[in-house]
């Protein structure tokens, strides 16, 4: 199984094998001098394990609710310094302080996996297991590898019917803009972002079309990124920092309180199901 960060160098091998097609010669060689030159400079200094972030946070507020984490190296936590500044556990704080109740946060994210992955991620829970919210973060590997759009939002879909079938509230978090890493050249860049938007768009209206709530990820998170790549992104300039993180919790947060039953003002970028 390959292990490739959420926005690695998979993203320029993607970009190359939907682009190359109604190019010329020229334009082709164009796209694969650029994809070698950006997969010279990315690196897995982060190695390809997440911090272990899952306990129960604010104990005091005691009787603990269940979050569940699945997907990518996003919803793992890779290029957070500390457990506790992962994208989970900042989720799993903010939304204790917020519904003042005890928060167990569970991780089945891998990085590198798939949205055909969720499956397996779902299987390794006990069979007892009943989060009530799950939050998923996914897609960014389905554009670096090229996975068909409708092959994506069939396992996302798949995913958040067990999840349902378990009880639990789901909140998906749509794939990031791609177009946000500096790093790689044009025109990669933009092709890169055209078909993480376009993968975005299908998994916001999959997920509501069940009764899933929906953080825009690009529009919520994404300017802080483009705006401030020195502080929100690590030291591989790929995955989020810490403080990417914080940025990035902040942006979910109203959606997954909400999801706990919370009373919470959801703002624009945050999507209503359609059904409940």
């Amino acid at each position: 199984m390959r292990r490739e960060g959420w926005i690695g160098a998979g993203v320029v091998i993607g970009a190359v094998g939907a682009a190359v097609g109604g190019l010329t010669y020229g334009g082709r060689e164009l796209l694969h001098r650029q994809a070698a030159i950006a997969r010279d400079v990315i690196g897995k200094p982060l190695g390809e394990q997440a911090p272990n972030a899952d306990k129960v946070y604010k104990k005091r507020f005691g009787d603990p609710a269940d979050l569940l984490m699945l997907g990518d190296s996003l919803a793992a936590g890779l290029g957070a310094d500390l457990p506790s500044e992962t994208l989970g556990a900042r989720l799993a704080k903010g939304t204790a302080k917020r519904i003042h109740r005890s928060v167990r946060l569970t991780t089945a994210a891998r990085v590198g996996n798939h949205t055909s992955e969720l499956a397996e991620q779902i299987d390794s829970l006990p069979a007892a297991y009943r989060p009530e919210v799950a939050v998923i973060v996914v897609g960014g590997n389905d554009v670096t590898h090229r996975h068909p759009v409708p092959e994506s939002v069939a396992h996302l879909e798949a995913a958040i019917r067990r999840l349902q079938e378990r009880g639990a509230e789901v909140v998906v978090g749509t794939c990031p803009d791609l177009g946000m890493l500096r790093a790689v050249p044009q025109p990669l860049r933009s092709l890169g972002s055209l078909a993480s938007r376009q993968l975005a768009t299908a998994q916001r209206t999959a997920a509501l079309a069940l009764g899933a709530r929906v953080v825009d990820l690009a529009r919520m998170a994404g300017p802080f990124f483009v705006t401030n790549p020195d502080e929100m992104f690590s030291v591989d300039r790929f995955h989020p920092s810490s403080l990417g993180y914080r940025r990035t919790a902040k942006a979910m947060l109203p959606s997954v309180v909400a999801a706990f039953g919370g009373e919470v003002e959801v703002p624009l970028g945050h999507h209503v199901p359609l059904v409940r």
